[in-house]
């Protein structure tokens, strides 16, 4: 989807503007992504050229693998970013947008490791761990 979208944290601290085509929303169920939010991630990305961040002094990058690195504001701990280290774009967690976002679910990763006290029932592709076109770590 082509269009411009804004966001932020839930304090404001960290603010954003992404330019350009969005991924649909994936939602992953590792164990990393539920560890940090408490249930599951539900992800965009864009590439690194467009998205402008302001107050990123406020981010804390926290490497959570040799593979990626997720981003949260200091202040108020609203999770906002999933960055790979070897490639050029980054995941933008589809909460933090200012709506409407137009967003829609594309497909469910990670689902061999999903929480026992949920189940998915929305129709979407599910995968055990994740897809060629989705790149992760190998959890």
């Amino acid at each position: 989807m082509d269009a411009n979208h804004s966001g932020s944290c839930l304090c404001g601290a960290v603010r954003f503007r992404t330019t350009g085509p969005l991924r649909g929303v994936v939602y992953c169920h590792c164990s990393q992504c539920r560890k940090q939010s408490g249930h599951f991630y539900a992800a965009t990305n864009v590439s690194d050229g467009n998205i402008a961040i302001d107050g990123a002094e406020n981010l804390t990058w926290y490497e959570a693998s040799a593979f990626a690195k997720r981003g949260f504001c200091k202040t108020c701990g609203s999770l906002l970013f999933w960055k790979p280290k070897d490639d050029r774009y980054v995941s933008v967690l589809a909460g933090s947008f200012d709506e409407p976002t137009s967003l829609r679910g594309e497909c469910h990763i990670f689902v061999g490791d999903k929480g026992d006290y949920y189940a998915i029932e929305d129709g979407l592709p599910q995968f055990p761990k994740s897809t060629p076109s989705i790149k992760v770590a190998d959890e």
